[in-house]
């Protein structure tokens, strides 16, 4: 994880304007930072999203591939999550860093999409046991300004809502081979329902107080964070607590309410970002990757 290095006295008074209510950018302890949320940037993918969170900037891209059911799970489609850290996000993700990052990045995702209802699994089913839609989600994270986790979630919803698999019609053969049509219509295609897909508020806790969307330096100020993922009604769906510090029973009941405040309204204003953005349709002006 990218950090910075402070002096005492410059963490002395990080922690003391928090305990304040009062962030040294002058935002309050339960404020996110300016948010850019751009969808469809990236050409060849089925879907996806750019997010700039302050000085965090991650681009996710969707692909959807056809693929085989799990055993286990013979009438659903799934997600696989891949994440690449650039090395010019900070230098400490070159090498071995930014490896390890990633997968932590990949595994924590993957706990959060495990959820039962997230994505409706069973929508990406083309022929039971036989054939699937397989979601590639792509993640890369290309500057490092504190708080990636929630930055990324916020993508990954916002690249889920902006795909589109093309519909298919499984057609029945002679001897009773089955053979699949793929819809050549670009708008004969399925949408996701994202209503009940999460996204991960980050908590830090610095000195007495926590804070969500921390930047690098108030990072380096908290030894402890919580993540918690949150649907758009309010429900807690995971936790996992990151950092070598504690955290004591009442701080994370603390937290954990508060992560479920923040989260709705972080719903609610992703949501009204991607209908306004939707309803431009093509008349909206595209600012793209290398924007």
């Amino acid at each position: 994880m990218a950090s910075v290095v402070l002096s005492e006295a410059e963490k002395l008074y990080i922690v003391h304007g928090v305990q304040e209510d009062l962030r040294v950018d002058g935002r309050g302890c339960e404020d996110y930072r300016c948010a850019e949320v751009e969808t469809d940037v990236v050409s060849n993918t089925s879907g996806s999203a750019r997010v700039k969170l302050g000085d965090t900037d991650v681009l996710v891209g969707i692909k959807a591939e056809m693929g085989t059911p799990k055993l286990e799970k013979p009438d659903e489609g799934f997600l696989e999550f891949f994440v690449d850290c650039s090395s010019n996000a900070t230098p400490e993700l070159e090498g071995r860093g930014g490896e390890e990052l990633g997968t932590d990045i990949a595994n924590t995702l993957y706990r959060v999409f495990s959820c039962e209802n997230s994505v409706d699994l069973k929508s990406l089913c083309i022929n039971p046991r036989e054939h699937c839609w397989v979601l590639y989600v792509d993640v890369l994270l290309l500057e490092c300004g504190g708080n990636i986790f929630d930055a990324i979630s916020i993508a990954v919803k916002a690249a889920l809502f902006n795909t589109r698999i093309p519909k298919v019609r499984v057609l029945e053969g002679e001897e009773g081979t089955k053979e699949i049509e793929l819809s050549d219509d670009p708008y004969d295609c399925i949408r996701l329902n994202v209503e009940e897909v999460p996204c991960i508020v980050t908590l830090s806790k610095i000195g007495y107080r926590h804070v969500v969307d921390a930047t690098l330096q108030e990072e380096a100020c908290s030894l402890a964070s919580l993540l918690i993922s949150v649907t758009s009604k309010g429900a807690l769906t995971s936790m996992k607590k990151v950092g070598k510090g504690s955290l004591d029973p009442e701080s994370i009941f603390e937290m954990m309410e508060t992560g479920q405040r923040v989260g709705k309204s972080l719903h609610i204003a992703l949501q009204k970002i991607l209908d306004e953005e939707e309803n431009l349709g093509t008349s909206r002006p595209k600012v793209g990757f290398l924007g």
